[in-house]
């Protein structure tokens, strides 16, 4: 039997035949989804912003690829 901690309120909870694991309850998962949902686990993303020169090295190697 492995015991398992809730991912979200760290309750001990049995791993097999537990229909809602590796959450504890339903309740947990329900949490855990509607945080999914509202973008509460979205990693950062790092933007960067292209100059004219990136651009036309961008363009070039596309030229180039339809060529080959």
């Amino acid at each position: 039997m492995t015991i398992i901690k809730c991912p979200k309120c760290k309750k001990e909870t049995e791993y097999s035949g537990n229909e809602f694991r590796p959450f504890c309850s339903e309740r947990c998962k329900l949490i855990d989804f509607g945080d999914w949902t509202e973008g509460n686990y979205s990693l950062p993303a790092e933007t960067e912003s292209l100059n004219e020169s990136d651009i036309d090295q961008l363009e070039k190697a596309l030229a180039q690829k339809e060529v080959n």
